[in-house]
């Protein structure tokens, strides 16, 4: 059997999170609900997307090893699976000006984790050094910033607050950490301070 890593977790994640909304839909019979139908869509084609990016063009830092502590990952991020389970229990239908809003959040931010995701995978494999350009010149972490919108977009379709209070430990627990760590990283590149008066660390700097 080979090494357990982090991507492994990451991925059967994304894929077990599609098949409990089918199952969702299917216990609380709820096949009619537009809300959750649009949940599954969503939900379900950016699950299966990341896994065929993660396939495709990963991040390397998903391929360390990772033991059975990896399990927290499916921890940190299980308080997302009470959108859809708040929606499929209840029978809620969201209002179609907040559907609107979910749609609209989830396509920018998938665009700019898939594209910038995209952008940093093809720059390094021709060029090793900083990306300041793309998606990239006004923030330093433009994938970070899409998959937050992404998620916003989930939650937005529920608004149950149980979400919002795991966007809260994602960022604290894995993003944060992450993004600091990464600064530090780059900052051995002397460009990196002018790169950084110009860019956000996770918003984009418009000004």
């Amino acid at each position: 059997m080979g090494t357990l890593r982090v991507r492994h977790f990451i991925d059967s994640y994304k894929a077990f999170t599609a098949i409990l909304i089918v199952y969702m839909m299917a216990h609380y019979e709820q096949w009619e609900n537009r809300t959750l139908c649009l949940y599954l869509a969503t939900h379900g084609v950016y699950c299966i997307l990341w896994i065929h990016k993660s396939l495709s063009f990963g991040d390397k830092n998903w391929e360390e090893p990772a033991g059975p502590e990896g399990v927290m990952i499916w921890i940190i991020l299980s308080p997302f699976w009470v959108s859809p389970w708040y929606i499929a229990s209840t029978n809620y239908e969201a209002p179609p000006w907040l559907l609107g809003l979910a749609i609209a959040t989830f396509v920018v931010g998938m665009f700019y984790h898939f594209v910038s995701d995209m952008q940093k995978s093809t720059h390094l494999s021709l060029r090793k050094g900083l990306i300041t350009d793309g998606l990239w010149a006004r923030t330093r972490n433009p994938n970070y910033f899409g998959e937050f919108l992404t998620y916003l977009g989930f939650s937005l379709l529920a608004c149950h607050w149980v979400t919002f209070i795991g966007f809260a430990l994602l960022i604290a627990v894995v993003w944060v950490p992450n993004m600091k760590k990464k600064d530090a990283s780059l900052s051995r590149y002397p460009e990196f301070e002018a790169y950084k008066q110009r860019s956000g660390i996770f918003l984009p700097r418009i000004l």
